[in-house]
């Protein structure tokens, strides 16, 4: 009786069935920057544009706990884009510091115990909220198209 020395091979066979399963692996992974600073910028700019929204209510004056109203403007011009990653991995937005006074927006936030003021809504808080779920769909698909195996 002789043995059917192809049946009992071991390797890739299984039970007479040939089987090539294996992974793709890639040695490098090319980071395109440009896309990400790209997405980041515009979602920044989703952010800038939702906060001054928010303030856009002129001659309105706030109750404590909302979102403060708009007198001159200064506010609503302040809010942009404050620095930016140095690689582009990320962008900080929100009110820079208004020319010729003190840092305004935190005294509205915080409040002033000397003047009366008590603290109003965080409106780049809110802004951040209604614009998380635009802003994070749009990074996560930079991000997968900014990451190319070779």
């Amino acid at each position: 009786m002789s043995l059917n020395k192809e049946r009992y091979r071991t390797g890739n066979d299984i039970s007479g069935i040939r089987m090539d399963v294996g992974l793709q692996f890639h040695k490098t992974i090319d980071y395109d920057r440009r896309q990400m600073r790209r997405a980041l910028n515009a979602g920044a700019n989703h952010l800038r544009r939702e906060a001054r929204r928010l303030l856009a209510r002129r001659g309105v004056v706030s109750l404590p706990g909302e979102t403060p109203g708009q007198d001159t403007g200064r506010l609503v011009r302040s809010i942009g884009t404050i620095t930016r990653g140095s690689k582009g991995g990320w962008v900080k937005v929100g009110p820079r510091t208004i020319k010729g006074s003190v840092f305004y927006p935190a005294f509205l936030f915080y409040g002033s115990p000397k003047t009366g003021l008590e603290a109003r809504a965080n409106f780049m808080e809110i802004a951040l909220q209604n614009k998380r779920e635009l802003v994070r769909s749009e990074v996560r698909a930079a991000l997968k198209d900014s990451l190319v195996p070779r």
